[in-house]
């Protein structure tokens, strides 16, 4: 097994006596899309040093106008996510997902049973995959709508050129 596997990964590949996943691959990626999104937002550690000129030598401490409108954005989406969630399950997601903490050291750090972490960060991200519209299975074609700007297609080729 690779070292560098993430707890959803491991409880995604992990089966019950019946053969079921623990986490199915809706809650798999909802997880992938907050850790993208976390990682946008730049709250994820850095592991090197950073040589940009506006970062050393910079004793704001990193202010709102100092990070890009990308990640500005995505602190906002975040927020938005963040919101519905309870706390502990949001506290959970962050750690997991964002921050790479293994279910043992969350648990460990909140003073929780064992196991119990696990089944929290599955609550969350059913309610995250909720919130991104992820479903556990797929609708099928007569739940699909077109999703275009224009309400008709134009025509490729002009018919009357002159």
């Amino acid at each position: 097994m690779p070292t560098d596997q993430t707890a959803v990964d491991r409880l995604a590949a992990s089966r019950d006596n019946d053969g079921q996943a623990f986490l199915g691959p809706h809650h798999v990626q909802a997880a992938q899309r907050l850790e993208r999104l976390i990682r946008r937002a730049q709250f994820a550690p850095r592991l090197t040093m950073s040589y940009d000129p506006a970062r050393v030598g910079s004793k704001s401490g990193g202010t709102a106008g100092d990070i890009a409108d990308s990640a500005s954005h995505a602190r906002q989406r975040l927020n938005r996510l963040a919101a519905p969630l309870p706390p502990d399950c949001w506290g959970v997601l962050f750690d997991v997902c964002g921050l790479g903490k293994g279910l043992q050291a969350v648990e460990t750090e909140r003073r929780w049973p064992r196991r119990s972490a696990k089944l929290v960060l599955r609550i969350g991200l059913s309610q995250l995959a909720a919130q991104l519209g992820l479903l556990e299975q797929a609708a099928g074609p007569e739940h699909l709508s077109a999703r275009t700007w224009r309400s008709e297609r134009l025509p490729i080729i002009a018919e009357d050129c002159s």
